[in-house]
């Protein structure tokens, strides 16, 4: 074991033991790329995370979410609140900065900090482990020091020779400030507050508790919105309410002085803060705090010990980049969810009222869609009690805000992400007997939660699936939608007593059976490719390109999300090999991470870790790799999991390929170089990949300790060759929740080449995958026609794999007036031809089962329109294709639908044809204005005839009337107007752009969008 570490210029150098793995950790990993981490002081899971603020605006800059990146080089502040890895900024709360000479109260942000109180700082004078940071402020010499408890941050500013030393509170930093904020004078020594903010969480409240290590001498307080300012001295108490809140306060620094600064926070009151002060750091010790920072750190970190054989032989002041990089790994696992009640138990939950936790301790931050996958799992192996608190904190959102969180910041629903996977993470645990909660209630409120009619949810439960013009990122819902169902009705079918559930209007009357089938609703949307695509309007999505990242999908395309079925992957391959379906899966695999077209669409920042269409830096391909050991080759399995944790996984500040989100990237690799991943959340077992180490030891919180020891040919090998226990013929490689629980260990012997161990499966071992009986599809050419359509219905898999048995004894069933289908209705038995305006509704029915019913609107065109585009719509945004704007067919005030055609920064520029000369007397188009994604009603809508094409006249001109100056505008506005009968075949539109992004937007200066959904003539 060594002694002594060196990790590069930004480590402490420490006494390593089997106790010290902080000295293995790296803050800045994940600082530099797109990783959105912070550096600074933090213990596990604290409500406090104290560290430097290197980017003051969170709304324009993505790379600046977490406060700081490591490119730059001028500090703002210290704040105390920070996020880890999030893709969407906020938090950066509370900032304090320490200056010297003349107070400037002015913050810039154009990189000359000598016009406000921000200064220059270098990395060489910084530095950090878990619980501490320093740095030097360059431009006024002051040596800053940080550490933490779990709701205190403490301060230590070593100041020059100097006749004033200032500290700088400055509550306006970041985001915008509410009524009710406030700044109160307590005493020389103290102060107290109110942030209440609004970013990503829409109100945020905010106490806090200042103490000084000495009296100030002056102080003030301004409010530069109402113009005030407040001048206090010594032993003078004062208070200022306002919504640009910023104070100073002075000491004098001759001969140089050291300033203790503590900033206790609470979500309750500022009598909770100082409460949370006494009982976490009631002295001025900031070594016997840094240091019980360490000890706590060390004690989690311990939780799982790794070791190399390679190690012996290296230098004692060898950087180990493989412990660095995992130990930092596990060191971001930790660092949320956080701890968001006082030390007497009170909360401000979901309703904005103040509560008292009863035998848990109730958190925030829940990015749940990203750290369902692995975070949470981790977590109930080496932290079931806290597994426990955050169930419990589900319950009481439940019970307070009406459902589960979906992503919950600061006791506020952002409704970011989708899916409701609050419900994976209560199942994962509860199947791995972790339920020390009212599980009744839990049970109602996954049921609840599932069962509601938002984000799509209606339609995925009326005929199981979404279409793209119904709801955005319609497939990536099916997908984690039909997940969570599955996870519902794992629960109820291994313990239905055991729940006691209600059969009321909170959980819809459903059982494990209704849930089973809703969790094969994705079905519907895979192809005779084996590829997730979007559905449109009864038919699939065209054109279509699987490659393509558009509002179809989640951050991602239908490459990445063509896997993300995990709850039956296994079994459908595995249960009858006489319909190869192992061989299909492993060639899609193959497909996926050698192909070398790039991904196209929109530019997407999440999507990167790119191997072929594969994408590690975003969190629906995480679990792919491990799948090919359900195609029997798990050779290729350790290969790519190998591949990926060593070329996506450095220790530099760059080191993390995407977000970290709150845990999940690292997560990942922490899983994966023990050797282990849980593909499926709900399933009590893991599938094994290669381990990096030779040795890894987890202590599980019921005292077991559970070994994985590691035999390799060479330092290279990455194959397994060997694996004791003995994997059994019908198995593929797994590791049992169990096992890791209460046995005592695993031998894996590996090879430096892939060893084809040959799997025999059996397929009673399964249970027999049963098939959706998935709704129709129906196949046209266009929506909107002149004289006639040709229609065909069709299965969607049409005789795949999935559907082998009887399926010509599958009846369709359609009608052509809108009316739902029954088997009283039409028999389908060739191609449909209609004539006009026609509603096709369709459903199969086999053995009795009905699938969903499938519906399409068609339009019959007047005469024979047609339309000549003079500027081409954007291709993100075709709304269906070059008769989108006479298909008489709407766009919703989203535009994610596909309903609406897009032109970026340039005119709209059309011609509509009638055909033939006619007299027409009305004109107009349809457009939105969505002014937070940078679409706005364009500035008027001309309108011209002609009767050659060639030669037109300006008939009317039509101004937009709708505000152009509201952020959170989204309207939809006819610009219409009638005129003098006037004989025209040809009607040109156009409509003028907005122009740039105004200044008062985030993003000013961008190239505005004009949408449209349809132009018409009368």
């Amino acid at each position: 074991m060594k002694n002594l570490i060196a990790l590069l210029s930004v480590f402490i150098s420490l006494n390593i033991t089997a106790q010290n793995p902080i000295t293995y950790v790296n803050p800045f990993i994940g600082t530099g790329g797109h990783g959105h981490t912070f550096p600074g002081a933090t213990v596990p899971f604290g409500f406090v995370q104290l560290s430097p603020d290197t980017r003051p605006d969170g709304y324009n800059d993505w790379d600046g979410c977490g406060g700081y990146h490591y490119s730059d080089s001028i500090i703002y502040g210290f704040s105390h609140t920070h996020l880890s890895g999030t893709g969407v900024p906020d938090y950066c709360d509370i900032l304090l900065m320490p200056t010297i000479g003349e107070v400037q109260l002015e913050n810039i942000k154009d990189n000359n900090p000598k016009l406000g109180y921000a200064s220059l700082f270098s990395h060489k004078s910084e530095r950090a482990s878990p619980g501490f940071y320093s740095v030097i402020l360059e431009d006024d010499n002051i040596a800053v020091e940080l550490t933490a408890s779990a709701r205190v941050g403490m301060h230590k500013y070593q100041f020059p020779n100097a006749q004033k030393a200032n500290i700088i509170l400055d509550l306006t930093h970041r985001d915008k400030l509410l009524e009710g904020s406030f700044i109160e004078i307590v005493s020389p020594t103290k102060i107290q507050g109110l942030r209440r903010s609004s970013s990503w969480a829409n109100d945020q409240w905010l106490y806090f508790a200042i103490e000084f290590s000495e009296p100030f001498i002056t102080a003030e307080i301004i409010d530069s919105v109402n113009n005030v300012q407040l001048n206090a001295y010594r032993f003078s108490s004062k208070i200022i309410s306002g919504t640009a809140l910023k104070s100073d306060f002075q000491f004098s620094a001759v001969g140089g002085k050291t300033i203790f600064v503590k900033c206790a926070l609470s979500p309750v009151s500022c009598a909770g803060a100082w409460k949370n002060m006494q009982a976490e750091v009631p002295d001025w010790d900031f070594e016997k705090l840094k240091q019980q920072a360490h000890d706590t750190w060390n004690a989690e970190l311990s939780k799982i010990e790794i070791s190399s054989k390679a190690d012996e032989n290296k230098p004692l002041d060898a950087v180990d980049n493989n412990l660095v990089i995992f130990y930092t790994a596990l060191y971001h696992c930790m660092i949320a969810p956080n701890i968001y009640q006082d030390v007497d138990g009170k909360y401000r939950g979901r309703d904005n009222a103040i509560h008292t936790s009863e035998n848990f301790d109730y958190y925030t931050v829940f990015s749940l869609w990203d750290t369902y996958r692995a975070l949470h799992p981790l977590l109930t192996i080496i932290d079931q009690k806290r597994t426990n608190d955050f169930i419990n904190t589900f319950i009481k959102e439940y019970e307070q805000g009406k459902k589960l969180p979906v992503w919950e910041l600061s006791s506020n629903e952002t409704e970011c992400m989708i899916g409701n996977h609050a419900i994976p993470v209560i199942a994962d645990a509860a199947l791995k007997g972790i339920t020390n909660y009212d599980m009744p209630l839990a049970m109602e409120a996954m049921m609840h939660s599932a069962n509601l009619d938002h984000y799509g949810l209606k339609f995925y439960k009326d005929k199981g699936y979404i279409e793209s013009n119904e709801e955005p990122e319609s497939v990536s819902k099916i997908l984690e939608y039909s997940y969570d169902d599955w996870c519902i009705a794992k629960m109820l079918s291994n313990s239905p007593n055991k729940y006691k559930l209600k059969t009321n209007a909170e959980t819809g009357n459903l059982d494990a059976n209704d849930f089973l089938n809703r969790s094969k609703y994705f079905e519907n949307i895979l192809d005779n490719d084996l590829l997730v695509h979007p559905r449109f309007n009864g038919n699939w999505y065209s054109p279509y390109d699987p490659k393509e990242v558009n509002f179809n999908f989640t951050e991602a395309n239908a490459w990445q999300y063509s896997f993300a079925y995990p709850q039956w992957m296994e079994e459908i391959i595995l249960w009858d090999g006489d319909n190869g379906a192992a061989k299909k899966y492993e060639s899609l695999l193959d497909n996926l991470f050698t192909t070398t077209s790039p991904t196209t669409g929109r530019e997407q920042s999440d999507i990167t870790g790119l191997i072929g269409q594969y994408a590690h830096g975003n969190e629906p391909s995480h679990h792919i790799a491990y799948l090919y050991n359900y195609a029997l080759t798990p050779w290729k399995t350790q290969f790519y999991v190998n591949k990926i944790k060593t070329e996506f996984y450095k220790n530099a500040p760059d080191g993390l390929i995407g977000n970290e989100d709150c845990g999940q990237m690292s997560a990942w690799y922490v899983f994966s170089a023990m050797g282990f991943y849980p593909v499926c959340p709900g399933k009590a077992e893991y599938e094994i990949g290669t381990p990096s180490f030779d040795k890894i030891v987890i202590h599980t919180e019921n005292k077991n300790t559970f070994t994985i020891q590691v035999n390799r040919e060479s330092e290279n090998s990455i194959y397994i060759n060997k694996f004791d226990p003995a994997i059994s013929a019908e198995n593929i490689p797994k590791l049992s929740h169990e096992d890791i629980l209460n046995k005592k260990g695993m031998t894996l012997n590996l090879s430096d080449v892939p060893t084809k161990i040959s799997i025999i499966k059996d397929k009673n071992n399964y249970s027999k995958y049963e098939n959706l009986l998935t709704a129709p599809i129906i196949e046209y050419a266009n929506a909107s026609f002149a004289d006639s359509l040709e229609i065909q219905i069709k299965a969607p898999q049409n005789k795949s794999y999935f559907e082998t048995e009887n399926i010509d004894n599958i009846q369709i069933f359609y009608t052509l007036d809108g009316s739902n289908p029954t088997d009283k209705a039409m028999l389908y038995k060739n191609k449909i031809v209609i004539h006009q305006n026609t509603t096709i509704k369709t459903i199969r029915k086999f053995d009795g089962k009905y699938s969903g019913i499938t519906t399409a609107h068609f339009t019959q065109l007047p005469s024979h329109y047609t339309l000549n585009y003079l500027t081409k719509y954007n291709a993100q945004y075709t709304a269906g294709g070059e008769t989108a704007l006479i298909d008489g067919m709407r766009g919703t005030s989203d535009f994610r639908t596909g309903m609406w055609q897009g032109w970026q920064k340039e005119n709209m520029e059309l011609v509509l044809d009638l055909g033939e000369i006619q007299e027409i007397t009305s004109a107009g188009a349809g457009f939105l204005q969505d002014i937070r994604s940078w679409v706005w009603m364009p500035a008027k809508l001309e309108i011209y005839t002609s009767t050659d094409g060639k030669n037109y006249a300006l008939t009317a001109t039509i101004q937009n009337t709708i505000a152009t100056n509201n952020y959170d505008s989204k309207e939809i506005q006819n610009l219409q107007t009638e005129f003098n009968p006037t004989k025209t075949r040809y009607i040109k539109f156009k409509a003028i752009n907005f122009g740039p992004v105004p200044d008062w937007h985030p993003g000013k200066g961008g190239d505005t969008w004009i949408f449209c959904d349809e132009v018409w003539a009368k």
